[in-house]
């Protein structure tokens, strides 16, 4: 039932940002904000969905279709998309070229000097989302649709509050990786009522846990992004591993698909509301 509602969800807001998109072109055009912008950035695309208008955008990245990655994958194919390669932007005729500080530097060579580059921060919290969401709307003239969106975002956040601790979790992932603190993830956990198990090994700062450390541990809560089931790769079946379902079974793991937590952005109300939900089950609350 839970899937259900979250897939109505996805399509009632879809619609309605490409109905609001396409029913504001001409006030962004007016204001001289950028007409054409290119997305190579994977969260970037989720910005300008939820705030650009329709038109403003020539490509987004090949991601944003893909709905084990995307918040707004339905949404995303009601626009163009472009191979990710800094060349392939420059074809486009951008006048605005959202990327990341991560880039290769010979890529960012390509297009200094030739198109504005805006460089997407990471978001590890929801102040940083709140940053990122005015630092955006401003760049691509759309600071009212920003400030719209961001009263949206803190009345859901508002709504959710913060619930007190009511276990030890870990958001274990394929190959063993152990998301530590200054995270979205473990922003997200401490709001739910989750004491992150990173905090408490090597002052925070380990980043891969084996097998044998993470059942020797044996947290209350294991949060996964990934769905479970068939269909996984070698890095995702030792989730499944007999001794740590023995550990932690399967009514204490909580899933938050990675397509609310990959990136920060529009959808960290429905992380966190997925997240309080499935850590509420858990606990019985």
């Amino acid at each position: 039932m839970t899937s259900k509602r979250e897939a109505k969800s996805a399509r009632a807001v879809a619609a309605a940002l490409v109905a609001l998109a396409c029913g504001g072109a001409a006030s962004a055009a007016a204001g001289g904000a950028p007409s054409r912008i290119v997305s190579l950035n994977a969260c970037a695309d989720q910005y300008l969905i939820a705030l650009a208008d329709k038109q403003q955008i020539a490509a987004l990245t090949h991601f944003s279709r893909d709905p084990s990655l995307s918040f707004y994958a339905e949404a995303a194919k009601a626009y163009p998309i472009s191979k990710g390669e800094a060349e392939a932007a420059l074809a486009l005729r951008p006048s605005l070229v959202i990327t990341n500080p991560y880039r290769r530097a010979d890529d960012l060579a390509l297009l200094q000097g030739k198109v504005a580059i805006l460089s997407l921060k990471p978001a590890n919290s929801f102040d940083d989302v709140i940053e990122e969401t005015r630092r955006i709307a401003a760049a691509i003239g759309q600071r009212e649709r920003g400030e719209a969106l961001i009263r949206s975002m803190q009345q859901r956040v508002a709504a959710a509050g913060r619930r007190p601790i009511g276990g030890v979790a870990a958001h274990y992932q394929r190959g063993g990786y152990l998301t530590g603190p200054g995270t979205l993830m473990d922003d997200l956990m401490s709001r739910a009522g989750l004491d992150n198990l990173a905090r408490r090994l090597n002052g925070g700062t380990i980043g891969r846990l084996s097998l044998e450390e993470i059942i020797y541990r044996r947290p209350d809560y294991l949060v996964l992004s990934n769905p479970g089931g068939e269909g996984q790769d070698q890095g995702e079946l030792v989730l499944e591993h007999p001794a740590l379902m023995r550990a932690v079974p399967a009514d204490r793991r909580l899933r938050v698909p990675a397509a609310l937590t990959v990136c920060g952005g529009p959808s960290y109300p429905d992380a966190l509301e997925r997240l309080q939900a499935e850590a509420a089950r858990a606990m019985g609350r």
